[in-house]
């Protein structure tokens, strides 16, 4: 499951799966950008982390809900690592609880802007370099979708529960669409991981609420997720590509 020193972009990587993808994959031998939008003392620990295990990672600021951020954070892996053999769509985020009746526009534009535009902007950027059509070597890459994309979250938050469906639809539409160009593109999709998303969505006891309800009687890791997001972007899963993995304790 060697890296071997190819370069790995996780936008999202100072926190929860993104962090855990971060060492998980530094540890595989992959060169790592740890990307984050303004909490730099939590990308710069990730980094320190990694390079204290003896692997190599920087820190690079970018919002994927700004395409100008998006643009320029590329740039930056360009500049250190010369180019991106592998792309972590992770950065995402949920809003609070909320029906649809009682949801407003501004809450839709921010949260898909982030969750979908973002995601496929970053997915254009790294085809854009990857691509054998493009003079590209080829590469790999893995979207963090959600068990809300097949669930629904109705009473929670259909709209992040839409907006991950999109991540769904668009893992297949691109895999297919760059298969035969050297790209492999397939998705994980978590359930209920014990990670601070929660309570940036409001909801700080979500995980306990819910957790006798789910079948293994458990919550879920970030390093669990991070271990399946590692094998879809290894050469072990070479000929997987087009495939989202459920990580939900068999919810």
């Amino acid at each position: 499951m060697s890296g071997n020193g190819r370069a790995l972009l996780v936008t999202g990587g100072s926190r929860g799966i993104g962090a855990a993808v971060c060492r998980l994959g530094a540890a595989a031998g992959y060169r790592v950008a740890v990307n984050y939008v303004s909490n730099r003392a939590a990308a710069e620990r990730v980094v320190a982390d990694i390079e204290t295990a003896g692997g190599e990672a920087f820190a690079v600021a970018g919002d994927v809900g700004r395409e100008a951020d998006i643009l320029a954070l590329f740039e930056a892996v360009d500049r250190r690592f010369g180019g991106v053999d592998a792309l972590v769509n992770n950065a995402g985020v949920v809003d609070r609880k909320a029906r649809v009746d009682e949801i407003d526009a501004a809450r839709l534009e921010r949260l898909f802007r982030i969750n979908v535009t973002g995601a496929f902007l970053c997915a254009r950027e790294a085809v854009r370099r990857m691509s054998t059509r493009n003079g590209g070597k080829g590469g790999a890459i893995v979207n963090v979708s959600s068990a809300a994309g097949r669930l629904g979250s109705p009473g929670w938050y259909v709209d992040y529960a839409a907006s991950k469906g999109a991540i769904d639809t668009m893992t297949k539409g691109l895999a297919l669409e760059v298969a035969a160009e050297g790209i492999r593109v397939n998705g994980v999709r978590p359930g209920i991981i014990d990670t601070d998303i929660h309570a940036s969505g409001g909801e700080p006891e979500r995980v306990a609420q819910v957790r006798d309800g789910l079948p293994m009687k458990r919550e879920g890791k970030a390093e669990e997720v991070a271990r399946a997001v590692l094998w879809l972007l290894s050469d072990e899963a070479s000929y997987a590509t087009g495939a989202t993995i459920d990580i939900t304790g068999g919810r």
